[in-house]
């Protein structure tokens, strides 16, 4: 099986925990095909130079022969890379959908923001009515969200 592991990868610590992730699933799935992308270092070796399109389509070829796509949704905001690829990924499936009824492709979104606590405290909840700005929670594009769980679903934990 392929995968695609959609996440941040531009700071040390984006970087670290993708490689953490990429280790988790390859030792949890030995015989998955995983592409991160910040392991192709002609394309994202920062240091060198590939232009825009070259980035696109190198990565593309990997999402589109893909039949899983890790979406990595932490941080203040999706990130927009992720959004796009997770966009891309839903209407592949779509598309395959509507031409056989059937599709492999699944997304699996991870989304470990620890504000998601607490959902049920009765106490933030009402912060949350009384000052729209007290708002405990954390907000996620929904769009995205519901491309993921059209197409697949979402976890709290990396396990």
């Amino acid at each position: 099986m392929k995968a695609y592991l959609a996440s941040p990868l531009f700071s040390e610590s984006e970087q670290l925990f993708n490689e953490y992730l990429a280790l988790s699933i390859r030792s949890r799935m030995p015989k998955i095909g995983l592409y991160v992308p910040q392991e192709n270092l002609a394309l994202n070796d920062k240091s060198g130079y590939a232009d825009s399109a070259t980035i696109y389509n190198g990565d593309n070829t990997y999402l589109d022969a893909s039949e899983v796509l890790f979406a990595v949704i932490d941080g203040t905001d999706i990130d927009p890379g992720v959004a796009a690829e997770v966009g891309r990924f839903a209407l592949l499936r779509e598309l395959e959908m509507a031409k056989s009824g059937r599709s492999k492709k699944q997304i699996f979104g991870l989304f470990t923001d620890i504000r998601g606590k607490g959902r049920n405290n009765q106490s933030k909840i009402d912060a949350l009515i009384e000052d729209g700005a007290e708002n405990q929670f954390i907000y996620r594009n929904l769009y995205v969200i519901g491309a993921i769980k059209a197409n697949g679903q979402i976890f709290n934990s990396s396990d």
